[in-house]
């Protein structure tokens, strides 16, 4: 019986291992199927072009002398037939602008091409921001070339403050290149190409007015009834550019096609021969535009060059047209004449050409009755000061340059109101500052964050004058304090006596510690003290006796 059980216990576990076994094994077959044989090369070919997701086999054909290696195919490092977009090649052929051979100029010479060879610009001084604009506006298949101010002062070993770019792309193809592009202007379309904090400026070349193309029922050139042109968003080819320019030494093209020169103006000699010149008639490049009086002064000082005959003599007669400048534009030009180290240059050559009659009347007028006494004198300090301090790379502010400049007008219209109307010294002052200023503004557009220094530059004048006591501490402590107190020496070398005086207490008390500050007060005594005006009588009431009351 025990032999019976185990028998059958022995078969029960056979039986109960084979089941198992066969069971792995179907499960073994289902995961891991019977691999099929690799393809051979002929069937690779013939099928490939049927499986999804796998490029199509045509795309990677190769000539006759063409191999493939394998399964894959050989790329040739010089062709780009594979891509689906390629890249456009940078030009490297050594191309001119493209000329328009039936076009001829009445205005300008003979086109002049100075090679690299024969020219001291290299791409070393140019900024790299500004080769990238014109090398990817060259890869889209436009022309674009360096122009005006930056070609020149390199030709001149300058520093450019800033490198601007023409092209014959539109500002909206622009844009399209440059997804760090924004359009600016009404007046003149831009393309500003922001990299960080250098802005490359775009444009188009400008053509002539007639014929221009209207977008949207809008014209594209509109001219005043005295001839400024107040819209010039007309496009043409870089002959009719060169013609637009304003002077002969910014019609200059540099191009990085063939890193030469392209002067249509003489603008090269023109340089050689210190000369600022017009390109055209003079009278009709002053009326289409009447800024270019001051830039001819401004590039005149700055470059330290002389106007030419033709170009200066029309100044003093056609200078009343900056009064259809808008002011917000004049006060731009103001910065640039005043604020970037040629101030006192700028401001005799100015009053010489009839200019400063027009932009500040105020200071004409007084200077004609003061040629050469205070007013000239403080103007002068104030204005050298300035240009020293630019070039020590020291702030200036605008607001201390107008106010020199009209201290005097604000002075005489004060003086004028205490002796009309008999007002007291502040209100007259306050009056005087506030007519002024106004008068001034709708000018020269002046921000009221600069008024306002004017006017706090002005109001410590006469309380600079008052030190007893506290005073003298209280008014250190201004946050306008230190520009009065320069100012306050300005006017003291330009008239002297007792103001030079109190200028020279003020240095001693600025620079003294605070032992010898309490002294120099002590010794004022009443000096210091504001005179104080003498009390009205009053006339005694007389009182009615209590019975006439009664």
């Amino acid at each position: 019986m025990l032999d019976f059980c185990r028998k059958l216990t022995g078969k029960k576990a056979k039986a109960i291992t084979e089941a198992v076994v066969e069971q792995t094994d179907i499960q073994q077959s289902a995961a891991a199927p019977e691999r099929r044989p690799r393809r051979t090369n002929v069937e690779y070919q013939r099928n490939d072009n049927s499986r999804p997701g796998r490029p199509p086999r045509e795309r990677f054909e190769r000539n006759k002398d063409s191999s493939y290696q394998g399964d894959r195919p050989r790329h040739d490092s010089n062709r780009d037939t594979h891509r689906d977009n390629p890249r456009p090649r940078r030009d490297t052929s050594n191309q001119g602008p493209k000329l328009n051979p039936d076009h001829q100029s009445a205005i300008l010479p003979a086109l002049r091409v100075i090679p690299r060879d024969q020219h001291n610009i290299s791409r070393k001084d140019i900024s790299p921001n500004a080769l990238k604009v014109l090398y990817r506006l060259n890869d889209a298949g436009f022309e674009a070339y360096l122009v005006g101010g930056c070609i020149r002062d390199l030709l001149l070993g300058l520093i450019p403050k800033d490198f601007d770019v023409v092209t014959n792309a539109t500002p909206d193809e622009v844009r399209a290149v440059f997804k760090n592009c924004r359009l600016i202007g009404r007046r003149f379309r831009l393309a500003h190409v922001v990299f960080g904090r250098e802005v490359i400026e775009v444009a188009t070349f400008r053509g002539h007015h007639s014929g221009g193309e209207e977008e949207e029922n809008i014209p594209a050139g509109v001219r005043s009834d005295h001839g400024q042109i107040l819209r010039d968003n007309v496009y043409g080819t870089i002959e009719e550019d060169a013609e637009r320019r304003d002077f002969s030494i910014n019609a200059l093209y540099y191009s990085v096609r063939d890193f030469a020169i392209y002067d249509f103006a003489n603008g090269v000699e023109a340089i050689q021969q210190r000369k600022i010149e017009l390109i055209g008639d003079p009278e009709t490049r002053y009326r289409e535009d009447p800024v270019r009086i001051l830039r001819a002064i401004r590039f005149a000082t700055k470059l330290n060059m002389e106007l030419a005959p033709a170009t200066a003599a029309l100044i003093p007669e056609l200078a009343v047209l900056l009064k259809n400048i808008p002011a917000a534009r004049l006060f731009d030009e103001s910065l640039k004449l005043l604020m970037a180290g040629k101030a006192f240059d700028n401001f005799v050559m100015m009053r010489d050409l009839g200019i400063l009659k027009q932009l500040l009347p105020q200071v004409h007028k007084v200077l004609k009755q003061d040629s050469e006494g205070k007013v000239f004198h403080l103007i002068t300090n104030a204005l050298q000061d300035t240009d020293e301090r630019v070039s020590q790379d020291k702030p200036v502010t605008p607001a201390f340059i107008y106010a020199a400049l009209l201290w005097y007008p604000v002075e005489l219209r004060m003086q004028t109101l205490l002796i009309e109307s008999g007002l007291n010294d502040i209100d007259a002052l306050n009056i005087a500052m506030t007519e002024v200023l106004d008068d001034l503004v709708r000018t020269i557009g002046i921000p009221k964050r600069f008024t306002l220094v004017v006017r706090d530059l002005w109001s410590l004048q006469g309380r600079l004058g008052k030190r007893a006591g506290r005073r003298a501490f209280k008014l250190m402590e201004l946050p306008k304090f230190r520009g009065a107190f320069d100012f306050m020496q300005l006017r003291a070398k330009a008239e002297g006596g007792q103001l030079a005086e109190l200028a020279l207490w003020w240095q001693q008390f600025v620079n003294a510690d605070e032992t010898e500050r309490e002294e120099l007060v002590l010794d004022l005594g009443k000096e210091g003290l504001e005179p104080r005006k003498p009390r009205r009588k009053r006339k005694p009431v007389r009182r009615k006796p209590a019975a006439d009351q009664a």
